[in-house]
């Protein structure tokens, strides 16, 4: 409920999703159900680590999801600097 609810061209960190989930210390636990889930309409693009990256996917060998995340993130218009990360302040 708390990711569906991240607007368009911002993003949230796992820990921010925890917290505003009430469970404060599972920032993890959010990483594994968006790596589990199955709804098109929930944007887990918008979920970043806390240093503002794209979290690589386990399973992902190819770096698929991460490419993929990374076009969604950029469409919306949220600015990727050459080190890989997002301003967590201005977005």
């Amino acid at each position: 409920a708390v990711v569906r609810q991240i607007p368009r061209s911002h993003v949230l960190t796992y820990g921010d999703v925890a917290r505003l989930a009430g469970r404060p210390t599972s920032a993890r636990r959010v990483g594994y159900a968006l790596s589990a889930l199955r709804d098109p309409e929930v944007p887990w693009w918008r979920v970043v680590n806390a240093r503002g990256q794209i979290s690589p996917r386990s399973g992902d060998l190819l770096g698929a999801c991460e490419l993929d995340q990374r076009a969604r993130l950029l469409q919306e218009g949220v600015a990727i600097d050459d080190d890989g990360r997002i301003d967590l302040a201005r977005y």
